[in-house]
């Protein structure tokens, strides 16, 4: 025998479907929302995912014709096999614009994309023009130090000066570096490139001023300015000057990619200046790419984003990967598919790389990362 009639079995079986449907129709509008909001609200983060490859022995289109990526007019240059290609990073967002949640976490399972902090990339202070600015006279100054590089490894001499283009607001050089000075010295050490200008200030540190030695009007002065801890990731001991190295080359060397900024591309480039310049090919036909910064002297400097242009020669087929020796700690461990990678750490440790790689000599005595 029941205690409730049927009348009331059926009012209160109603009442359970009813709040069942409430609950379900919450957590579905919970859900959307949880999903609107993934898709909308920005996240403090930017990705670093692989961008372009460029060929430094090919062709880029440059207002509708092709025409060389490198070029050197009025000199002898010589045919060559394979590639030697440049790699680039594709950042997703910026100060101004960021990400959304939704791009950040399938950021985060995917392995040739990295998540970055915002403040890595564009510093606090640091508006994202002027963060494109800097990576234009980045790109600028690695095009002239590949050609010092180059022409160094070929025993060509050649002159050079670092001139001021601008003093960041704010900074410890504002008020006493002015724009257009030249930077000779820094503390009685002469500087010929800005790797050795970075050196020098690093060297000084941040607990007391440097001496600097800037040629203003035909004049030399020397300057007293206390170096601070640059923004971002890095934390090395900056100035605040935006420079460029002017250079006198005995060749015209001429190099289109103006889509494309930052330092990382000098070693790449100076491997297609001596391929032109040099009879037969560096690396003997094989397809290789490749990252770093170069130095006048010759010396790879570490670069952003390794494990992305790590993908992107995979991607492009790549035979060889060359890299910065000092990127070993983010290569161990995260190289894609059967890549042959060879870390270095100057110009003539790449050239013979290459040498060996084109002469199907064995590479066994090379340096590996992670070993």
């Amino acid at each position: 025998m029941s205690l409730f009639s049927d009348d009331d079995d059926a009012r209160v079986s109603s009442t359970v479907r009813r709040g069942g449907r409430r609950v379900g129709l919450l957590m579905m509008a919970v859900t959307v929302f949880g999903m609107l909001g993934l898709a909308i609200l920005p996240s403090p983060y930017v990705i670093e995912r692989p961008g372009p490859v460029f060929d430094t022995l090919g062709s880029v289109t440059v207002d509708g014709d092709e025409v060389p990526l490198i070029e050197i007019p009025n000199e002898t240059t010589y045919p060559t096999e394979g590639s030697l290609s440049l790699l680039t990073v594709n950042v997703l967002g910026n100060r101004e614009s960021s990400p959304n949640w939704f791009e950040v976490m399938r950021a985060f399972v995917t392995p040739s994309q990295s998540v970055v902090p915002v403040d890595q990339v564009f510093p606090e202070g640091v508006t994202t023009e002027q963060r494109r600015e800097q990576s234009r006279v980045d790109m600028e100054n690695s095009q002239q130090e590949a050609v010092a590089a180059a022409l160094r490894a070929l025993g060509e001499p050649y002159e050079s000066r670092l001139i001021v283009v601008d003093v960041v607001e704010g900074s410890p050089a504002e008020g006493t570096v002015q724009a257009d000075d030249e930077i000779v010295a820094v503390n009685g050490v002469p500087v010929r490139d800005v790797t050795a200008l970075r050196d020098e200030i690093a060297t000084n540190g941040v607990g007391g001023a440097a001496e600097i030695t800037v040629r203003r009007g035909g004049e030399q002065q020397v300057l007293s300015v206390t170096p601070e801890l640059s923004e971002g990731a890095d934390r090395v001991p900056v100035i605040g000057v935006l420079i460029a190295g002017e250079y006198e080359f005995p060749i015209d060397v001429r190099i289109r990619l103006d889509s494309v900024g930052g330092p990382s591309a000098g070693m790449m480039f100076a491997l297609g200046i001596i391929d032109k310049l040099t009879p037969g090919s560096l690396a003997g036909g094989a397809d290789v790419a490749g990252t770093g910064t170069i130095a006048a002297d010759g010396s790879v400097g570490r670069i952003g984003g390794v494990v992305q242009k790590m993908f992107a020669a995979e991607g492009v087929g790549a035979d060889v990967f060359l890299a910065p020796a000092g990127n070993c700690d983010e290569i161990t461990g995260n190289i894609p598919g059967d890549l042959d990678v060879y870390p270095v750490a100057t110009l003539d440790e790449a050239i013979a790389v290459l040498q060996a790689v084109g002469e199907g000599a064995s590479t066994a005595d090379f340096a590996r990362c992670g070993l």
